[in-house]
This record gives C-alpha cells, sequence and structure tokens, in this order.
C-alpha cells in the first residue's frame, strides 16, 4: 500500500472515531486536543475530508482479478484458474 493510502486510511480512522465520540457523548476529540474552530483543527477536518474523498476513488476499485475489468487475460470473461 502506499504512504498516500496509508496516511488517508489513518485520517479517515481519525475523522470516523471522531463522529463516533460526537454521537455518543457530544465529544469532539478534535476540537478538544486542538481548539475550537482554531486553524490547526479546521486544516485537520479538511485533511480528514480530502482522505475521504481519496478513499471513495482509491478503495471503490475492484482488486479480486476475476472480473472483465481487472483479469489478466485478454478474453471479456471471468478468469478460469
Amino acid at each position: 500500500m502506499k504512504i498516500i493510502s496509508w496516511i488517508a486510511l489513518v485520517l479517515v480512522v481519525i475523522g470516523g472515531l471522531n463522529w463516533g465520540l460526537w454521537g455518543l457523548f457530544e465529544f469532539d476529540l478534535v476540537a478538544y486536543l486542538f481548539g475550537s474552530l482554531s486553524v490547526v483543527s479546521r486544516v485537520i477536518y479538511v485533511l480528514i475530508g480530502l482522505a475521504a474523498i481519496f478513499s471513495i476513488f482509491a478503495y471503490s476499485k475492484c482488486w479480486c482479478g476475476s472480473c472483465p475489468v481487472h483479469s489478466k487475460s485478454s478474453g471479456s470473461g471471468p478468469t478460469q484458474m
């Protein structure tokens, strides 16, 4: 996995945990650590949003190797093993 994918994954997990904490306890971890709507908090929120958009495209691909799009054979059907 490329480094940018790992960074995106970590940021998305942080964002998910932050939303979970907010939903359960109305506790915003990012705001607690870096200040409510401080510049640092806003940058973190933007990075988490960008990581989510990146993840939509990066992880929405089929990596099964058997679908017509990703099979190594030149045929249009699934790969037979």
